[in-house]
């Protein structure tokens, strides 16, 4: 049996209104009172409730480096002069609701990063969600165990944990030029340019979404003047976030009655007593080998090759310029293809040599009276001149990206896209990019 007391007005024992009936208003408390709930209590609401205030935007706008948010609460964050970690609480119930506003426009230049401290961030534990778009609002409600935090509203609503994706790539420098040609002097042919692949080892990861710039270096095709090596190859490169960037140096110019110059692979040292330019200075790992040395004959040498097998670009001797260094085998694109031959160094009176076997013709040659031959091989050194003629010009190199069709994204500029089994290939001949 239950019982109903009717009164227009409750009052304390100082007199102040409880509960006042007015109107079918019903007031509780007056301005100023603070309505205090039991702890075991519950408030339950089955009607219609208005006025109450979810989120505690906090007056102290946040300048620091590292801020602990709580739930409940609405912070200002102003990165004006650094950006900002936010830490989330280590265990959150669901409904719990946090609000990130950018207070000064500037999370474009410094962003703030949220420390999901072990909880899921839209399902995933890492990486850290970066948020770094000018003017945004990140409202963002605890869902529970399974998908953990999830943005409400948060500008784009961007997948701001993007997992990463396997790629194995081959980073080739373009080839160096051959040296100019003396009278009656063989000078060195151009080095390899520089040669690096993570094929049939370990994957490397780059994150879905996200684009990656890739660079060909083209080949020296300068061979400057007696004295003086030849040009350099450029670099190749792939870089983008989440990754070291990845570089193939440009193979070393072949010397012209001067040493070698230094690369990837480096140029082979021309007439006369004069060193074979060395290999990259990144050892680790080995992206080629030295060019080849002179003792004081008219003849020049090698430019290095990227192979371990017979990788030195050689020495010439009996008046014959010395070979080019081997370039190295790989099947990446889905056949095998050789990469990174050295030039030949040129010879003396009427005697030549061959290039390495950078591919197809590899390096170039070098030969007296003529010019050497232009290298016909990817990243491959050009050929050494003799009698006043010019150096053959390095090739130009390349970037191979190889992938599972199932994470291929359908985007990039530049490349050309092959399939091998249930891989994807991008070929890259010229510069451009890829999403991952």
């Amino acid at each position: 049996m239950s019982s109903i007391i009717k009164v227009d007005t409750v009052q304390d024992t100082d007199g102040n209104n409880i509960i006042n009936e007015n109107a079918n208003t019903i007031t509780i408390g007056a301005s100023g009172d603070t309505i205090s709930i039991p702890a075991g209590a519950t408030l339950a609401n089955s009607g219609t409730a208005t006025g109450f205030a979810s989120i505690a935007w906090q007056s102290t706008i946040v300048t620091a480096a590292t801020l602990t948010a709580e739930a409940g609460k609405g912070y200002w964050i102003d990165t004006t002069s650094n950006a900002c970690t936010v830490t989330f609480p280590g265990s959150a119930s669901v409904g719990d609701q946090i609000i990130l506003t950018d207070y000064a426009r500037n999370w474009g230049t410094n962003a703030v990063t949220i420390n999901q401290n072990s909880l899921k961030f839209q399902g995933q534990t890492s990486p850290n969600p970066v948020y770094d778009t000018n003017g945004e609002s990140v409202d963002i409600v605890y869902s529970g165990a399974t998908k953990g935090w999830i943005p409400n509203n948060d500008g784009a609503v961007a997948d701001e944990v993007p997992q990463a994706i396997d790629i194995e790539y081959l980073i080739v420098g373009g080839g160096g030029c051959g040296g100019i040609g003396g009278n009656g002097e063989g000078q060195g042919g151009g080095g390899a340019g520089g040669y690096r692949t993570n094929f049939g080892g370990t994957a490397l990861g780059v994150l879905q979404g996200t684009t990656y710039t890739v660079t060909v270096g083209a080949g020296g095709t300068d061979d400057r003047t007696l004295g003086n090596a030849a040009e350099n190859g450029d670099d190749s490169s792939l870089a983008g976030a989440g990754i070291t960037t990845l570089t193939s140096a440009g193979g070393g110019g072949g010397g012209a009655s001067s040493a070698g110059a230094n690369g990837g692979s480096g140029g082979g040292g021309g007439n006369g007593t004069n060193a074979g330019g060395s290999s990259s200075p990144v050892t680790s790992p080995v992206q080629g080998y030295a060019g080849g040395s002179t003792s004081g004959g008219e003849e020049g040498s090698g430019g290095g090759g990227s192979s371990e097998v017979g990788q030195a670009g050689n020495a010439g001797g009996n008046n014959t310029g010395g070979a080019g260094g081997d370039g190295t085998a790989n099947s990446i694109s889905g056949a095998s293809v050789t990469y990174a031959g050295g030039g030949g160094g040129a010879g003396q009176s009427g005697y030549s040599s061959g290039g390495g076997s950078g591919g197809s013709g590899g390096g170039g040659n070098g030969g007296f009276g003529s010019n050497g031959s232009n290298a016909t091989g990817t990243g491959s050194g050009g050929g050494g001149a003799s009698n006043a003629n010019s150096g053959g010009t390095g090739s130009n190199g390349t970037v191979i990206i190889r992938m599972a069709t199932s994470d291929y994204s359908g985007t990039q500029t530049g490349g050309s896209v092959t399939t091998d089994g249930s891989d994807t290939i991008i070929t890259y001949t010229s510069s451009g990019s890829f999403v991952g």
